[in-house]
């Protein structure tokens, strides 16, 4: 029998809590690069193709697909078809964390469509699958011919008791203050991803170099594993600037340009600039159609050149602002009467409809993932309609970008929820774009707190975000505040952070360039913390502190712990006892494991109905204590009277009278009411003694 070998090369580097080793040839050989990453148990296959440039596309066709699929778990899946569908939220923001840090790494000229497959194939329940998928696309990357140069490193930064812990388990994660996933090269950060607990700029940014110390040995782990096994790289073909062209367009247009993008309303600015770039187009490219490409590449370096030197020579913001000024604002909130909570926020030429619905149990979203399932009792939606920036466009359903600044804005609150005591509702934000010029994930989280405060939530701070931008020319820069459409277009860095009064909640970084140093996340970070105040300030005035009470139209709601001894009562056989419950009353009944039961009726008087039907069926037998029963069924030794609903107790023959009792059925009949005594409570079996001896004595004495 012929036995076919493989002879894979392995890489391995200790981090964290276990080693991380990355493999290839032995898995997905055909691949244009393929490895396998892995940390403890949990192992991730990531495999790369690319195919030939594409002539006439003036963007680069990079595809990643991330997929957990739960075979690595042990699982199958739930549902009909028992088969993986399509990405799940923690799949395509996985997609996206591991498609922002690579992107502006490839080599300038490569335009082949590329695809980047990533997929968990184990996974032990402690490391977590993310960080590995990225380092293994870095790597799949830096070992095939495709133009990719400089690998790139991911991990997740943790602060456990005041100890930062590179890639924390899941287990340690629960007891974490701070959530950093950060990605960059041997030199810089290039991406970060956050969710903190009101952390401090400083604590922040020892994270990040925390994080980047491990990442280095990460980098240097792949170029042992490229020197080893790496294929020669294809030379992509640059275009070259027409340098004669771009002069004779400078020459003539760059004066008007500059009008046209420091126009104060944003679409008058586009319609000039749209007609400025036909004009030029026709001048210049009329006789040789040929040259329409290079005329609108000049046009296009022509604007950016325009907005960097107005920022790094001229010290000037396109709209006139200072570089650290935040854009006029106008808060609304209440302005949807229907709605529990509502707020229209508007910075500049961006608005957020955000809205902020209570429901319960009900409405609980219930996650099955990779992971063990898991309730959300709070979960943001964000939306961004074509109208938004004046496109015809149709809705077809949220993209990436659209899960990933609903993911963002979700973060940056979550953090300032209340206990469920304090909020007993299950919560959705819905952020609607109404109009855009940068930063409406930012208006998001402004807008989602101010809606969630006039529904009357009491979150713990009011949470506000703001957009960071960077321009640079590798010896100067200038750090932006509030950055606007073009500012993110041209600019090197969109930098989000979110937080309170006293720290960030979030953050979110993507860099253009070949990365930052910590000086301009320092000098990000402070001036953030700046704007940052200066909203909080301006939301305070318009609604100081969370509505004192919850919406009127909110489901009414109240919790009940349950006895453990009483739940069966209220649940009754097969659900029977429950089910009578919500039919009269009309509200929603949910039990946990725990017993605590919440109600949700739709008015206060439906509310009661259930509340008492509950409290008749939750209720004991105190000893002492006279009732009024009904004889439930009478037997030999005595009869059973019901005392409350559901709780019978036994009325003894030698208890139904002062006389001796020969018969029981001369004194009671069954559905008879009288009055009895509680004389006893067995504290074992629950069992309840009665007695009507002792009242008719009482009557008689008296």
């Amino acid at each position: 029998m012929n036995t076919l070998t493989f002879s894979p090369t392995t890489v391995s580097l200790d981090l964290g809590e276990s080693p991380i080793t990355i493999e290839t040839g032995r898995i997905a050989k055909q691949a244009h690069g393929a490895v396998v990453v892995r940390q403890g148990d949990t192992m991730v296959l990531v495999a790369v193709c690319h195919a030939a440039p594409r002539e006439g596309i003036d963007f680069f066709p990079l595809t990643v697909d991330y997929r957990e699929p739960v075979f690595s778990a042990g699982k199958i899946p739930g549902g009909f078809f028992k088969r993986e569908g399509r990405p799940t939220t923690k799949e395509t923001l996985t997609s996206r964390l591991i498609d922002r840090p690579i992107r502006p790494l490839f080599e300038e000229g490569y335009n082949g469509d590329t695809m980047i497959t990533a997929q968990v194939i184990s996974f032990d329940g402690e490391n977590q699958p993310d960080t590995l998928a990225m380092v293994g696309a870095s790597a799949a990357l830096i070992i095939s011919e495709i133009p990719f140069s400089n690998p790139i490193g991911g991990v997740r930064v943790g602060r456990i008791g005041g100890r930062l812990v590179v890639n924390p388990t899941v287990s340690q994660r629960v007891d974490s203050d701070l959530d950093l996933l950060v990605a960059g090269t041997e030199d810089a950060l290039v991406m970060v991803e956050c969710g903190a607990k009101e952390v401090l700029e400083a604590d922040m940014v020892k994270a990040l170099n925390f994080g980047h110390e491990q990442i280095k040995a990460l980098v240097k782990l792949q170029k042992e594993l490229q020197a080893k096994t790496g294929k020669t790289k294809l030379v992509p073909v640059k275009a070259d600037m027409d340098q004669a062209l771009y002069g004779q367009i400078a020459g003539k247009y760059a004066e008007k340009l500059m009008a046209a993008l420091t126009m104060k309303v944003k679409i008058e600015s586009y319609k000039a600039i749209d007609a400025m770039k036909k004009e030029v187009v026709a001048e210049f490219a009329a006789e040789a159609p040929e040259k329409k490409k290079d005329v609108v590449a000049a046009f296009d370096l022509l604007k950016e050149t325009l907005f960097r030197n107005a920022i790094l020579k001229q010290g000037v913001r396109l709209d006139g602002r200072a570089f650290d000024q935040i854009r006029p604002l106008n808060i609304e909130v209440g302005v949807l009467p229907a709605a529990h909570g509502s707020c229209l926020f508007t910075r500049g030429e961006t608005q957020a409809m955000v809205t902020a619905t209570l429901g319960t149990m009900d409405d609980v979203q219930y996650i099955d993932g990779l992971e063990e399932e898991y309730e959300k009792k709070f979960y943001l939606h964000y939306n961004f309609p074509g109208y938004s920036v004046g496109e015809c466009k149709p809705n077809r359903g949220p993209g990436r970008r659209e899960i990933g600044h609903g993911a963002l804005a979700e973060r940056s609150i979550m953090a300032m929820l209340p206990s469920q005591e304090e909020n007993p509702y299950t919560v959705r934000v819905v952020s609607d774009i109404t109009e855009s010029n940068g930063s409406s994930s930012m208006a998001t989280i402004c807008g989602g707190t101010m809606a969630l405060m006039d529904a009357g939530i009491k979150l713990k701070a009011p949470v506000a975000g703001v957009a960071m931008g960077l321009v640079s020319d590798g010896d100067k820069f200038v750090v932006l505040s509030d950055i606007a459409g073009q500012e993110d277009h041209y600019g090197d860095m969109d930098f989000k952070v979110a937080g309170t009064a006293k720290g960030i909640t979030a953050l979110q970084m993507d860099i253009k360039i070949g990365g930052i140093t910590t000086e301009i996340l320092t000098k990000a970070l402070d001036q953030a913390k700046t704007g940052r105040l200066h909203l909080l300030d301006a939301m305070g005035a318009i609604l100081a502190a969370p509505r004192a009470e919850f919406a009127k139209n909110a489901p009414q709601m109240h919790s009940i712990q349950l006895p453990k001894e009483k739940i069966r009562d209220v649940i009754g056989k097969g659900g029977a006892t429950i089910r009578n419950i919500i039919d009269v009353s009309g509200c929603s009944v949910n039990i946990d494991d725990n017993g605590l039961c919440q109600v949700a009726g739709p008015t206060q008087e439906k509310l009661n109905i259930a509340l008492k039907m509950i409290a008749d069926l939750i209720q004991t037998a105190e000893v002492g204590k006279t009732y009024l029963g009904k004889v439930a069924k009478v037997v030999e030794f005595g009869a059973f009277v019901t005392i409350l609903p559901g709780l019978d107790g036994l009325l003894h023959v030698s208890e139904m009278a002062p006389h001796r009792v020969k018969n029981p059925a001369d004194e009671v009949s069954e559905g008879q009411e009288i009055m009895v005594k509680v004389i006893g409570v067995d504290e074992k079996s629950g069992k309840i003694k009665l007695s009507r001896k002792a009242l008719l004595a009482e009557a008689a004495a008296e």
